[in-house]
């Protein structure tokens, strides 16, 4: 048991360093610290990005309440599964404008995470991310020759650490702590040109880094109780208080040749800002809110349907290094519907009767507006739970189709595809020994 224990942590320690930031090619990335990344486990995604059900072989990053839960009847109500996820993604998105349509895609590693149950404690650990920054993005003059150039790349991830009690068989609280870290690395080149509209040799490029660092806390609450003798009722409530993220920057200006070409500049001498005197060496990030509720029912390991709603107060948020104009932040919300279906959960001899049918519909207001249009995001989903041998472990899919923005007051509007692959392990570590 502890040499399982010993590998799984120096597993998360390792895929902290090796961790995956660019998960995005959103040219909506380039405002605050990014798009934000995480919409739960690839299970929530499948439903709508619904996160209110909660069993026993599954982890539920949103709500720490659920890292405990009842006893198996199958273990006489004497233990609990260890659980261990990790997901993978896959995105393409069509980027389209007025008067043009790119195409881009990105590979990442999602997340990881461990839950060890304690008698009517448990605890969890693990690694998500937060935000992603990923774009690549041009603007040109009245004559169509290239102005400016912007690039950017980074993000933010949480490795967390919480707890959870079973109040009774009905009620479990919980919370976590959450250590946030990353950068984010921007560029912005502007091209000059001689009276003939030729370009000069030496192009003005300014760069700027953010190493990001902070902690906040989540607090969780979960409901289950049978009503109507046959049904559950499925109640969560989860909260995450306004925290201040630490911004460590730096600002660079440079003249660089450009190879237009390979698409690569290359800098002649370079001039470091110094941001200390400007008092935005080291500035305070205000971070939202979050709250979440969410109420569903359904029948035990047959199937389930609810709806769920998240709120953020994205209008306090501020970043004193860099203003954006005609952009601005508002209150954000996420209304999610989803549920799933089990033809036979205990089917020997038809295998597809064993699989979980998910899926699910979801609406955002971001909180990101742009020329007084709102970013707004609409997707639907759908995954399958697949067994996958073990002691209830079990491979998820997910994938999710929809939009992103507008093509309005000369935005771009983002329709994409997003697959997501997870692998969920469970065993019994903790075994009471009986002896005669």
């Amino acid at each position: 048991m502890i040499k399982k224990i010993s590998t799984l942590l120096l597993l998360i320690a390792l895929s902290i360093n090796s961790y995956s930031q660019n998960s995005t090619s959103s040219p909506y990335s380039f405002y605050g610290i990014g798009s934000l990344d995480f919409r739960g486990t690839t299970e929530n995604r499948s439903m709508g990005r619904l996160s209110v059900f909660n069993d026993s072989i599954h982890m539920n990053f949103k709500n720490p309440a659920s890292y405990v839960g009842k006893n198996l009847f199958i273990f006489n109500n004497e233990g609990r599964l260890v659980k261990f996820t990790v997901g993978l993604n896959y995105s393409e998105t069509k980027l389209s404008s007025n008067n043009q349509n790119s195409l881009a895609s990105n590979t990442s590693f999602d997340y990881l995470g461990l839950n060890l149950p304690m008698g009517k404690f448990g605890m969890a650990l693990g690694l998500i991310p937060y935000s992603s920054v990923g774009y690549k993005l041009e603007s040109s003059n009245d004559i169509n020759l290239i102005k400016y150039k912007y690039e950017g790349f980074g993000g933010v991830n949480k490795a967390f650490l919480g707890f959870a009690y079973q109040i009774s068989n009905n009620i479990s609280i919980g919370f976590d702590a959450k250590y946030n870290f990353g950068n984010i690395q921007n560029s912005a080149i502007e091209f000059l040109y001689d009276n003939d509209n030729e370009l000069l040799d030496y192009q003005s490029k300014e760069s700027n880094r953010s190493d990001l660092s902070g902690i906040n806390f989540n607090f969780g609450f979960l409901y289950t109780g049978t009503i109507f003798k046959v049904y559950t009722l499925h109640g969560s409530f989860a909260y995450s208080p306004s925290y201040d993220l630490s911004s460590i920057n730096n600002r660079t200006f440079a003249s660089v040749v450009f190879n237009s070409t390979t698409g690569l500049d290359f800098p002649i001498n370079q001039i470091e800002v110094d941001l200390q005197s400007l008092d935005l060496y080291n500035t305070d990030l205000v971070m939202p809110n979050r709250l979440n509720f969410g109420l569903g029912i359904g029948k035990s390991k047959k199937w389930f349907i609810g709806s769920e709603i998240t709120m953020m107060n994205s209008s306090v948020f501020s970043n004193d290094l860099i203003d954006i104009e005609n952009s601005k932040f508002e209150d954000s919300h996420m209304l999610s519907i989803g549920g799933f279906y089990i033809p036979d959960y205990a089917s020997f001899n038809r295998f597809f009767d064993r699989i979980v049918y998910r899926s699910g519909v979801y609406f955002e207001k971001t909180g990101l507006n742009i020329n007084d249009q709102s970013i707004n995001e609409f997707g639907i989903s759908f995954g399958l739970g697949i067994p996958a041998g073990g002691l209830f472990s079990n491979i998820n899919t997910s994938f999710e189709f929809g939009k992103r923005g507008t093509k309005k007051a000369d935005l771009i509007e983002e329709t994409f595809t997003n697959i997501h692959i997870s692998l969920s392990l469970n065993d019994r570590w903790f075994i009471k020994r009986k002896y005669n």
